[in-house]
């Protein structure tokens, strides 16, 4: 009489498999939590200092801006609270003093074209 254990050890191997499988996915499940979760305490902390930098006005042009612009909306908010933790600029930033800064973006970044006739 012969005995196989050929089913039970590929079905134990399978099962191996399938742990150390299941072990990754939730690992990896535990590390993009854990990474959605900084960021979401970072943009609260940026929100909460961004509130105390510029006026109720200046933060709805801001919003508004984002709809459009949500790039440069980022770019700028790193700006500001940069330029206030150096006490590089007057707090808090007004509306027309962010649409100053807004301007002389615009200015930096625009394009001029030029059109030859021959």
């Amino acid at each position: 009489m012969s005995v196989d254990y050929g089913d039970d050890s590929e079905n134990y191997s399978e099962d191996e498999d399938i742990e150390a499988i299941r072990q990754r996915k939730m690992a990896e499940m535990q590390k993009k939590a854990a990474e959605e979760e900084r960021q979401r305490e970072a943009e609260a902390q940026k929100r909460a200092l961004l509130r105390t930098i510029l006026t109720p006005e200046a933060r709805n042009r801001l919003d508004n801006l984002r709809l459009v612009k949500p790039d440069l909306v980022q770019a700028l908010e790193s700006q500001i609270i940069a330029l206030a933790q150096t006490n590089r600029v007057r707090i808090p930033i007004t509306d027309e003093d962010l649409k100053r800064m807004l301007e002389a973006i615009y200015q930096q970044t625009k394009k001029e074209y030029k059109i030859r006739f021959k």
